[in-house]
């Protein structure tokens, strides 16, 4: 069985990013500066994801770490349990 990320958050983040400027995802749900890394995956099979803004726009970051369109929100949060 693969390890799960731990849930960061269960709502999506809205950040308002910059176009051209690189953002790092945190992909395992520790990080304390959620939805971005901040080295707390060291010593797990994670890694940060990079994305590149396109175009300065409000984007919808996952928080819970278990959407299927990395690192934006595709709802997965809702299917979360309580």
């Amino acid at each position: 069985m693969s390890a799960q990320p731990e849930i960061g958050g269960r709502a999506p983040l809205a950040i308002d990013v910059e176009a051209g400027k690189s953002y790092w995802w945190c992909a395992c749900g520790r990080s304390k500066t959620q939805p971005f890394c901040d080295g707390s995956h060291k010593g797990t099979p994670f890694s940060p994801v990079e994305w590149k803004a396109d175009q300065a726009a409000r984007t919808w970051f996952c928080a819970c770490k278990r959407t299927g369109n990395r690192p934006m929100c595709d709802g997965s949060h809702k299917t979360l349990a309580p």
